[in-house]
C-alpha cells in the first residue's frame, strides 16, 4: 500500500475524519490511496489485506421511527436484517444516499465509523474483533485508516454483536 498524501494534503472529508480521530485521543492516521476503496473488495485489494479485515460502515434506517442505525460489519459478512430487527424492535431498511449524508455528512462509499454530523446508534460485527488490524473508510472512496477492534469500540461506543 502506497500513501498518496500526507495529512496536511488530505481532502476536506478525510481531514474531517482525521480530526474526529484526534479528538477521540486515538493515534491513528488517515491515508488517501490512488485506487478506489469504495467497496470492501476494492479496499482490500488496494490495501493488501483480506476482505474480512475491512470494516464497512453501513447506514440503515428503522422502518417505523426513521432513525439511523450504523452497522460496522466485516467486509466478508452480509448483515442479517431480521436479526438486527430483533435487537432494535423494528425492521431496518437500507438508507438512501440523501439520508446517509444527512446523518453522517459523508457520501456512500466513504462513510467512516466516526466523525458523523449526528449521533447514530452503532453496532459492531463481532468478527472484526478476530483481527489485530482492520481498515475503515475515512470520508472518501480513496481514504482509509488502520485500527483495531478495541479502537473501533472506543471510537464509536458501539455494541458488539454477530451480524450474521
Amino acid at each position: 500500500m502506497e500513501k498518496e498524501n500526507s495529512n496536511e494534503e488530505l481532502s476536506k472529508s478525510a481531514k474531517r475524519v482525521q480530526k474526529a480521530i484526534n479528538r477521540l485521543g486515538l493515534n491513528l492516521e488517515v491515508v488517501e490511496l490512488p485506487g478506489s476503496t469504495r467497496t470492501a473488495r476494492d479496499a482490500a485489494q488496494e490495501i493488501g489485506c483480506s476482505v474480512a479485515q475491512i470494516a464497512k460502515s453501513l447506514v440503515f434506517k428503522t422502518s417505523q421511527t426513521g432513525k439511523p442505525v450504523l452497522v460496522i460489519a466485516s467486509g466478508s459478512n452480509q448483515v442479517n436484517l431480521k436479526k438486527m430487527a430483533g435487537f432494535l424492535g423494528e425492521e431496518l431498511v437500507k438508507a438512501d444516499a440523501e439520508f446517509v449524508r444527512m446523518y453522517t455528512g459523508f457520501a456512500i462509499g466513504g462513510v467512516p465509523p466516526v466523525g458523523h454530523l449526528k449521533p447514530i446508534t452503532t453496532f459492531i460485527d463481532r468478527d472484526l474483533m478476530d483481527f489485530d488490524e482492520i481498515w475503515a473508510a475515512a470520508g472518501t472512496p480513496h481514504a482509509v485508516f488502520k485500527l483495531t477492534g478495541k479502537d473501533i469500540v472506543r471510537a464509536t461506543a458501539g455494541q458488539i454483536i454477530s451480524v450474521l
